[in-house]
């Protein structure tokens, strides 16, 4: 949540104004205008299909700003529409200072606004969903795979960067299955996830806005970047942006909407990344019962792999289980004193723990 200013070049330069002649010297007064550029109609034409501006009319509609104000502060984000009677898909960063009492306002493309309510939020995901009141016909999202992307495919990014509503930005994917640590929530829960990297110009203001592909179809939710150091201390893009993958949080928003507490998956495990910088996620202590320790996993092993995915690191281990679901079967991949093992295991569930 970030305050800015717009700054808006209110006078015009040298060259700004229109040059007017002298036609007669001995009436002084009388002046034509010349003019000195040649305006062309070039016509308004259809937007071509799979086009920016074709994605842009599609999604624009689904797409929502939304103001929080707390005793901490105020600030805005964006989110995206989930059904006609206003559920809405965000960043459980947007909206967490409103948790323990705040006022939330959404405001629609069509310009009307409505207040909300939250129905869940994840923190270790960083998605929320909340409750527009009182709104029925809006136009929900089309909800894509993000499974489907491929590294330098055309996706769009749409939401409010610096509270600048229905702001579309374009790009490619610059890489997937990015490990992204976003920090950590009140019980030391690391928020982290394999995201979608893309270049689109992504600002403070669209976290929780959508990143879609050129059908439309929303694959990420914009949720993080990275910036440069700079004197004013304000963040901007450099074109590195993080998307949450859709595929990853379905079931979590679906447990949310549904009043329930969001469930993940889990080995079992604290990790470390290995002192000497090699690949692979170093196993600091394993919980008794776990589903690690029924596999036999002990500390100073190195994960290396989970199914076909290579782990380069303790966040890259946590981004990938994320990825999964509690009761899902996955080949781990470590190694001992030098020596390669594998074993298959039935993920556990947070749900279980305590």
């Amino acid at each position: 949540m970030v305050a800015t200013s717009l700054v808006v070049g209110g006078l015009a330069g040298i060259g700004g104004a229109a040059a007017w002649d002298s036609i007669d010297d001995d009436e002084p007064g009388a002046r034509s205008p010349v003019s000195t550029t040649n305006v062309v109609d070039q016509g308004d034409t259809e937007a071509e299909e799979g086009s920016v501006e074709a994605v842009a009319a599609a999604v624009l509609p689904i797409v929502v700003k939304i103001d929080v104000a707390s005793e901490e502060g105020s600030g805005s984000g964006s989110g995206i529409i989930l059904t006609e009677d206003g559920t809405i898909l965000t960043n459980n960063h947007v909206i967490e200072t409103a948790a323990d009492g705040g006022a939330i306002r959404v405001s629609f493309s069509d310009g009307s606004s409505a207040e909300a309510e939250i129905l869940g939020r994840d923190p270790l995901t960083d998605t929320a969903v909340i409750k527009a009141g009182d709104v029925s016909g809006l136009k929900p999202a089309t909800i894509g795979e993000s499974g489907n992307l491929d590294v330098g495919q055309g996706v769009v990014a749409i939401g409010s960067p610096f509270g600048l509503d229905a702001t579309v930005t374009s790009g490619i994917v610059s890489a997937l299955d990015r490990p992204v640590n976003a920090g950590r929530d009140d019980d030391g829960n690391s928020t982290t996830y394999p995201a979608i990297q893309t270049d689109a110009a992504i600002n403070p203001g669209n976290s929780g806005g959508p990143l879609v592909d050129m059908t439309g179809a929303v694959v990420g939710i914009n949720s993080s970047i990275r910036t440069a150091t700079s004197a004013s201390g304000q963040a901007g893009s450099i074109g590195l942006g993080f998307a949450i993958p859709i595929d990853e949080v379905l079931p979590i928003v679906d447990q949310m909407t549904a009043g329930e507490t969001p469930t993940h998956a889990r080995l079992g495990i604290s990790v470390g990344t290995p002192e000497d910088g090699s690949p692979g996620a170093t196993v600091i202590d394993v919980s008794p019962g776990s589903t690690a320790a029924e596999a036999g996993l002990e500390a100073d092993d190195v994960i290396t792999r989970i199914d076909e995915r290579m782990i380069n690191g303790a966040d890259s281990l946590v981004a990938t289980i994320r990825s999964y679901r509690p009761g899902d079967t996955v080949e781990v991949t470590w190694l001992r004193d030098g020596e390669e093992q594998t074993a298959s295991v039935v993920l556990d569930s947070d749900a279980e723990e305590g």
